[in-house]
């Protein structure tokens, strides 16, 4: 979807599993047509996730989604060529995209995490000490998917298998060695200070300068899990998704307007949507 020519009013930011892919099945069905009617009036539709460049390859050309999307909660920014008139400010050309990151990358968090073996010994385990089959039963992903989830550049994400006391002394240990923790649907995401908020903030940004706007367009943004509340928080209007498995996140100190959905998964982000936009 290019902006070339003409900068959108709006710009959608969505979450990924359990938003507008239903939780169970990943399935978009219940959104595609109004997914459809957004694409062809020109409202970009960013995904903002915590799944991984390689994932993203995949479903956005599975869904047809051509702009650029928002990797791993916030650490990475990929825009295509076209999107933008011209390069964007502190982008460097990876991969057919201009790429924008701002954590360290995974090795890094891979010696934190394993700098906590000693104390939660059989506690935990980490993607990079998983297998593909592993990694399919956690997620709930076909194996080919678990080979794209695996493919980290950015973060590690840990699975937890001790009591809560457990689990909040861990986080606590990895944020003393300066990791920023994320928890999302399944896992504990172990990341560098990013988030997703921020990098929606960065791209909102770059759109505006690059089309000398006089006001960034309205940022929507679109989730249910705790990894969604700074992107929720600086959004001009969030929209919290129910899901089946747990309560909607609580957004203190956001900049614009709530909005939660009374459907879940897709059915909840066409039903919210759907209300702020007119299409004839």
């Amino acid at each position: 979807m290019p902006l070339s020519t003409i900068a959108p009013e709006s710009i959608i930011y969505t979450d990924m599993d359990g938003t507008l892919l239903d939780h169970d099945t990943y399935s978009i069905d219940p959104a595609k047509a109004l997914l459809e009617k957004l694409q062809v009036n020109g409202i970009p539709v960013i995904p903002n996730t915590s799944k991984t460049f390689a994932e993203l390859l995949s479903l956005r050309k599975k869904h047809n989604l051509t702009g650029p999307f928002i990797v791993e909660n916030g650490a990475a920014v990929y825009i295509p060529h076209g999107f933008l008139p011209k390069k964007p400010a502190g982008a460097l050309w990876s991969d057919g995209y201009w790429c924008k990151s701002f954590s360290s990358s995974r090795s890094h968090w891979l010696q934190l995490v394993e700098g906590m073996s000693k104390r939660f010994n059989g506690k935990y385990v980490g993607f990079s000490k998983m297998s593909l089959d592993d990694i399919a039963d956690a997620t709930g992903l076909a194996l080919d998917d678990a080979k794209l989830s695996s493919q980290r550049q950015y973060g590690e994400p840990v699975l937890f298998t001790g009591n809560d006391e457990e689990k909040a002394d861990f986080i606590s240990g990895l944020k003393i060695r300066g990791a920023t923790i994320l928890e999302g649907g399944r896992f504990i995401h172990v990341c560098g200070n990013v988030n997703k908020g921020m990098a929606m903030n960065w791209l909102t940004d770059i759109v505006k300068s690059q089309f000398n706007l006089p006001a960034s367009p309205r940022k929507i943004a679109l989730g249910d899990s705790g990894n969604d509340i700074a992107m929720l928080q600086e959004a001009d209007i969030g929209i919290r998704i129910r899901t089946h498995v747990k309560p909607p996140p609580d957004i203190p100190n956001a900049k614009g307007e709530i909005i939660t959905s009374t459907k879940v998964g897709p059915e909840g982000w066409s039903e919210t949507l759907s209300t702020l936009f007119t299409f004839s």
